[in-house]
């Protein structure tokens, strides 16, 4: 299920700080959150079948979905809101721009934290899906520049479509993992520790996407 959905939120900014155009990722990041809720679902009972009713627990899905998704994102309209009306919101919108990084590296840490209790007699499952999550990063390096290539995007371009092809939106699944109950705690686990892998990986790609997609018109087809 991870890997099927594109990051929407911290892929923006580690775009940025390779020379990608993070524009085009804001403008896309509604699109693709609407349709990953939409999709999600149906991919679950692709991968488990009709007995997907009787695994899935309701409330621990609400309870998640509401405090990982829905809360955060209406604060951030509240926000927008006050800040367009209010000279104070305005200050106050400001200085929470200066905190995205700081933030997200917070819910990060909570959410792993939150899964280590789970997965102590799993910790083997999870440690053997990291060199799936490392090649998939080595793949979609790949892939997309390959298929910047193709189309001509600049190196702008190119670099915003690399990075969203290659980060995964682990917050967006993890609420239909919490979902499955106790007998599935190490799914909650394993998609953290895809975050864990991509978050290193972004850090390489800041380096290395420069250089594998440099500065010049447009890339060429071909």
């Amino acid at each position: 299920m991870v890997l099927l959905t594109p990051c929407i939120d911290y892929v923006i900014v580690f775009t940025r700080l390779a020379g990608g155009s993070d524009r085009r990722l804001l403008a896309a990041a509604p699109l693709l959150m609407l349709a990953q809720l939409a999709l999600l679902p149906a991919y679950l009972w692709l991968f488990m079948g009709p007995e997907l009713a009787d695994i899935v627990e309701p409330e621990p899905f609400l309870e998640a979905f509401l405090l990982l998704i829905a809360l955060p994102l209406a604060l951030a309209w509240a926000t927008e809101a006050w800040a367009e009306r209010s000279p104070q919101g305005a200050r106050v919108k400001g200085a929470v721009d200066l905190l995205p990084v700081a933030l997200m590296a917070l819910t990060l840490l909570v959410v792993v934290a939150s899964q280590i209790p789970r997965v102590r007699d799993d910790i083997g499952d999870v440690v053997g899906v990291i060199p799936i999550y490392v090649a998939f990063l080595v793949i979609m390096a790949i892939v997309g520049r390959s298929i910047a290539r193709a189309v001509g995007f600049d190196a702008s371009a190119a670099r915003a479509l690399l990075f969203t092809g290659a980060t995964r939106n682990s917050l967006v699944v993890l609420p239909l993992a919490l979902a499955l109950g106790d007998e599935y705690a190490v799914t909650g686990a394993v998609i953290v520790a895809q975050t864990l892998v991509e978050v290193l990986g972004m850090v390489a790609y800041v380096r290395l996407v420069p250089r594998l997609l440099p500065d010049e018109p447009t890339l060429a087809p071909g």
